[in-house]
């Protein structure tokens, strides 16, 4: 597996040799670069710091589905599968898997574009939800979901 720029947009792209099913699902929600100030004390990127960034995804996310401000009320199912390096640039993907009255269901997943030109790789995955809250911090009922015209 090799990871390989699109001229277009500069992005990385998943090598074609890709098992199916394995390759990023759902909206690009937030991108960054692992800095050194991110680390543990075997140089990896903190765990803290990778799921700090992918609740900041699934909360953007959750924010536009509900119109307004949520909060994370359980993060489940979080799985490391490879560790982060300094210098690779961290893309989170979101996907609404489930929507309640007040609560949405959201898959979070993280992968990195080795600083070195190296694989896509899907580091890190896990379920979060989120509750929409009113003025006065109270669950809120979700708007109706709006479906664009075919």
């Amino acid at each position: 597996m090799s990871c390989t720029d699109d001229a277009t947009t500069g992005a990385c792209q998943v090598d074609p040799g890709v098992e199916a099913g394995d390759e990023p699902r759902g909206t690009v929600s937030i991108r960054t670069i692992a800095m050194p100030a991110d680390t543990n004390p075997s140089g990896d990127i903190f765990g803290g710091w990778l799921m700090a960034q992918m609740d900041l995804a699934g909360g953007t996310h959750a924010r536009k589905a509900a119109g307004g401000r949520v909060v994370t009320v359980a993060v489940n199912g979080f799985s490391f599968h490879l560790p982060v390096k300094v210098g690779d640039e961290v893309t989170c993907y979101t996907e609404i898997i489930k929507r309640g009255r007040t609560s949405l269901t959201l898959d979070v997943q993280a992968w990195v574009c080795r600083q070195d030109g190296g694989a896509k790789i899907k580091v890190t995955e896990g379920v979060f939800v989120f509750v929409a809250l009113d003025a006065e911090g109270r669950a809120r009922p979700l708007p109706p979901v709006v479906s664009s015209p075919r």
